[in-house]
């Protein structure tokens, strides 16, 4: 019996306007099609031309970054960036966010975006082997904050454990910025053979399009253009638009792409993300230079009665979309069918350029596919530096008591949810999966041993809010600056990153200067540091009732070790140890987590970056290590000095190890302990390393500070003309267990 599916609703202006295009846009998608659009045409071209998937308010900054380099072999506009590591192998990674979603329904928001971004990977021809996560919460002092921390772990931990993709590292912070907008980023990196790589491009005039993956059902209509809008009091009712993940069929999806990519019959593929078939056909039809015919009748389905709306605007999961060489389809049918996965041919390449869907026999919708892919408006929208910044930067932070005891400030940092340790996130991880973890989650970066590599890979997800909250550019460039100074940590050397750019309404002017400024500071400390850009992820419209979140860009950073022996970690390693800053202390204290935890401030400029003394002490840092002279390496970032000097002294297993030492200068007791002058690095060295280090240092222009020594029960650090003595055991526990009390999570 033939399918009787209801009539399309009539375009109206108020559908228009539902679908979140403007007058001006639907005028354009008018002057496209020469004729007023089906209802199919409508939902396509409102997703495609959405802020998610067209980036038509960031396109015209994002073209400012770096992002080729000798080592680069794709940049942005594939599915994910790639990285030659050498050894004949590629590093394909990269980081996307999934924040809307996770607020609405926490758990399925998040595993859902670690299934999206896996995708991404092997999409490219990769293996996936490793996640890393960098996540905003509200205060956890909020029980609204304490839910979605708890969902949003369960569901990267839920997906990532089931799906075999370990997730080795991450990090998190907390502002009441982030209390009604959450932000979900997640990183995927795999391993490809360099010569092998695929793209999702379409090829071919007559090849089949093949339908692979999972059926298609309701789940995630409109999810892109859902991703596009603020929030309001009626947010929690949109959980229908999120996409509901399976991680056992992902891993099915992965074996038997990766099967099919190895019999070369593979043309083009691309993931059904944001959007779902609509993005997927009409983005691999716009990169080849070629057309596809789709024909929905042939949709797997599991759901009854769907309409070619319904169909090609569904974001259900596991799903992707493969261009074949004529003739291969029963090929792909087998395999696929060997792991239990639909495999339909549903359309064919054609060469007029044009997305053409056909339901029935009739035609739903007819658009150039470029006009959809690449043919969005792009907008440079008005940016003003707010009024109010003035008063936040020049605020007086001279008279600002001092504590009472600095070492119980110092524990008190060291508990507060940003410092603390985060053991009781990443244990619910499956973080030793395949046994390539060299450095476990907890010190500066992860490194990861490669199969078939000498070397290794180092990676460290970093940005810091409230710095591109109180000076946008300054912040933009200590995001990579401190991604690229933790990785170096790790022994490694920074090659490229990947960026996920998270801000609120860029109809805003004061929301749009900050993106732009953002992206000219990350763009000027890219270039100073030498790490293109492989792509990555915008995310706008981060804001509730008008509040938008603290501008945060968070950066992937890849670094590269050519001797897996050069991995290092932050933790001292013994009684007797000297104990070395490469670089230079200043007073300052603005936007730091000192003023935050103990004063209820985020004010003030944030510190000064010079990029040539930061590529110096990096430099000198990673010289040092591969000459055997270094035993531990921290980058002193939130909490400044005192706090790092802690963290070396407390590993998240086993005994403390104390410390003495002193900064000389005649800075004020709260800088020297506190502040967070960047380019600083605290590095320990055996005795009789210390003259070594110290003429390498010269050579390479940086300052170095012998500060003390390790060992002892008790951590004591003089400078100001005050001492902060604390027991190293005392210091320990408040780092240890100030998360899990925060989170309600109980004991560590």
């Amino acid at each position: 019996m033939p399918r009787t599916l209801p009539a399309e609703p009539r375009v109206s202006p108020e559908v228009v306007a539902a679908h979140g295009l403007t007058e001006e846009e639907y005028a354009a998608v008018r002057a496209i099609l020469q004729r007023e659009p089906t209802y199919t045409e409508l939902g396509i071209f409102s997703v495609m031309w959405s802020e998610h998937c067209s980036y038509k308010s960031s396109r015209v900054h994002l073209k400012t970054l770096p992002t080729a380099g000798p080592r680069i072999l794709q940049g942005p506009g594939e599915n994910a960036g790639v990285v030659d590591i050498g050894a004949g192998l590629a590093a394909v990674f990269k980081i996307e966010s999934h924040n809307h979603p996770s607020f609405i329904e926490p758990t399925q928001g998040a595993a859902t975006g670690v299934g999206g971004i896996i995708r991404d990977i092997f999409t490219m021809g990769a293996r996936p082997i490793c996640l890393l996560d960098s996540l905003r919460f509200g205060p956890l002092t909020q029980g609204k904050s304490r839910y979605l921390l708890g969902g949003v772990v369960a569901g990267i931990a839920g997906y990532g454990n089931a799906v075999g993709v370990p997730t080795v590292g991450g990090e998190v912070a907390f502002s009441e910025s982030y209390a009604q907008n959450p932000l979900v980023n997640v990183l995927c990196l795999g391993i490809a053979a360099a010569d092998r790589l695929f793209t999702a491009r379409a090829g071919g005039r007559g090849n089949p399009v093949i339908y692979v993956g999972a059926k298609t059902g309701r789940d995630g209509i409109h999810g892109a253009t859902m991703a596009s809008e603020t929030f309001d009091e009626t947010s929690e009712e949109r959980r229908p638009t999120v996409q509901v993940g399976d991680p056992f069929r992902e891993k099915l999806l992965i074996e038997a792409c990766l099967e099919l990519m190895a019999t070369g019959e593979v043309v083009g593929i691309q993931d059904m993300g944001a959007a779902g078939l609509t993005c997927s056909s009409c983005e691999m039809a716009s990169r080849g230079g070629t057309g596809i015919e789709l024909d929905l009748t042939r949709v797997p389905r599991r759901e009854e009665g769907m309409s070619p709306y319904e169909v090609m605007l569904s974001e259900s999961q596991e799903r992707m979309l493969v261009v074949v060489r004529r003739g291969a389809e029963e090929t792909v049918r087998a395999i696929f069918g060997k792991w239990d996965l639909d495999a339909a041919v549903v359309g064919t390449v054609t060469d007029d350029g044009m997305l053409r869907v056909l339901d029935g026999g009739s035609v739903v919708a007819e658009i150039p596919a470029n006009a959809l892919a690449e043919g969005a408006p792009a907008y440079r929208r008005p940016a003003v530096r707010p009024a109010w910044l003035d008063a936040l930067q020049e605020a007086d932070l001279s008279t600002l008591p001092p504590p009472g005891d600095w070492g119980e400030a110092l524990a008190a940092l060291l508990a507060s949810p940003a410092i603390a340790c985060k053991r009781d996130i990443w244990r619910q991880y499956d973080h030793m999966l395949y046994l390539n973890t060299v450095v476990l989650p907890g010190s500066d970066a992860v490194v990861l041993r490669v199969k078939g590599h000498p070397g290794g890979l180092a990676l460290s997800t970093d940005g810091n809010g409230r710095y591109c909250f109180l000076d946008p550019y300054v912040g933009g460039m200590i995001a990579v600056a401190e991604a690229a100074r933790n990785v170096t940590c790790g022994g490694a050397e920074p090659v490229a990153l990947t960026n996920c750019l998270n801000f609120g309404d860029p109809t805003r002017p004061e929301v749009m200067w900050q993106f732009a400024e953002v992206v000219r500071g990350m763009g000027d400390a890219c270039r100073a540091l030498g790490t293109p850009v492989t792509g990555g992820n915008v995310s706008l419209y981060n804001e509730t009732l008008g509040r938008p979140i603290f501008p945060t860009p968070i950066v992937g950073m890849l670094g590269l070790l050519e001797d897996i022996r050069h991995a290092t970690t932050q933790w001292f390693k013994g009684a007797g140890d000297l104990v070395y800053l490469l670089g230079e202390t200043r007073d300052e204290l603005g936007g730091s987590e000192y003023l935050k935890r103990l004063h209820g401030r985020e004010e003030g400029r944030p510190p000064a970056l010079d990029l040539a003394r930061e590529r110096a002490v990096q430099e000198a840092c990673r010289a040092a290590i591969r000459s055997g002279l270094v035993r531990s390496a921290h980058d002193t970032s939130e909490g400044g000095l005192a706090v790092a000097l802690a963290e070396c002294c407390i590993p998240v297993e086993g005994e403390p190890i104390g410390f003495s030492g002193s900064l000389p200068g005649a800075l004020r007791p709260e800088a020297a302990f506190f502040g967070e002058s960047q380019s600083r690095i605290v590095v320990s060295v055996r005795p009789r390393q210390g003259p070594a280090l110290e003429a390498l240092a010269r050579r390479h222009g940086v300052p170095c500070t012998l500060l003390g020594t390790t060992g002892g029960p008790t951590f004591t650090l003089t400078a100001g003309g005050a001492t902060l003595r604390a027991p190293v055991e005392a210091l320990a526990e408040a780092w240890r267990g100030g998360f899990a009390a925060a989170a309600s999570w109980g004991a560590p």
